[in-house]
């Protein structure tokens, strides 16, 4: 589905994001849904912004997403100071829940494809409560092999979901979806990477001042200090340099742009 002629976009750090409002989303979202076309909807947060810089698989499979959005106050900030805002930050999964509570309202179906046993089926058993008009339409654990993936596709499509949320990390997730979207007969596909994990209460989602400042990386760092400080380290650091090299380059095109439209006076004009 080509969106980029009708929706604008902005070129953050080589990445074409798409500068939409979330119910500006769930209007395309009920669209596609409606006429049955698929949404492959991508997410692009700093560190897969500084993944993809390097790394091509990566990079490939968010280039294959019709919808590309932006997770993350600093990419929001970022667009500011390049001086082409996005006008809200639509966290991936935000974008899950908001989901499902259209689902629930339009009677939507919904298939669930990821985590462990357990967490998928914790999050079954909490979206028919939370969400009742919703259906489920199926669901599994991502722990599956290559050569089950087909098996997969095929148990996805017999369900004829409207929705399916895929949680699986980065690049997997990217890469499961680039190989098999053609084949998916969903029209809507989400890659909401460890959001189920907090859909069914096994991890804590940062609060919400925490949020709106950015500190979501900080908030998991404190829960896994061991496990993530070399990570966001590195990352934040070279997610700053990349962005303080966009910054100068804007500015400096712009001065460049600014000089060549001075118009010079004509030798008659000064006598």
């Amino acid at each position: 589905m080509n969106l980029s002629s009708k929706y604008p976009t902005v070129k953050l750090l080589g990445v074409d994001v798409f500068a939409l409002r979330m119910n500006e989303v769930i209007g395309i979202a009920d669209q596609c849904i409606a006429g049955r076309e698929k949404l492959l909807v991508g997410i692009v947060n700093v560190a897969k912004i500084v993944n993809i810089q390097k790394d091509t698989v990566l990079r490939a499979g968010l280039n294959k997403a019709d919808l590309v959005l932006a997770d993350g106050m600093p990419l929001v900030w970022l667009s500011r100071m390049l001086g082409d805002p996005l006008p809200e930050r639509i966290a991936g999964i935000d974008l899950m829940y908001r989901l499902l509570e259209r689902a629930s309202e339009k009677n939507y179906s919904v298939y669930f494809l990821g985590a462990k046993p357990e967490v998928v089926e914790k999050v079954v058993e909490v979206v028919k409560k939370t969400y009742p008009g919703l259906r489920i339409a199926g669901y599994r654990d991502g722990y599956f092999s290559q050569p089950e993936e087909y098996n997969v596709i095929e148990n996805i499509n017999k369900s004829s979901a409207d929705i399916l949320f895929v949680a699986i990390s980065s690049p997997k997730k990217e890469i499961f979806l680039e190989k098999w979207r053609s084949h998916i007969n969903v029209p809507i596909c989400h890659g909401v990477g460890g959001s189920f994990d907090v859909l069914a209460g096994v991890t804590k989602r940062a609060p919400l001042w925490m949020q709106k400042f950015g500190l979501e990386w900080l908030y998991r760092l404190i829960q896994e200090p061991r496990r993530m400080w070399k990570r966001y380290l590195v990352t934040n650091v070279i997610f700053i340099k990349l962005s303080l090299e966009a910054i100068l380059r804007a500015g400096l095109n712009k001065l460049f742009r600014k000089s060549v439209n001075v118009t010079v006076p004509d030798a008659k004009d000064q006598n």
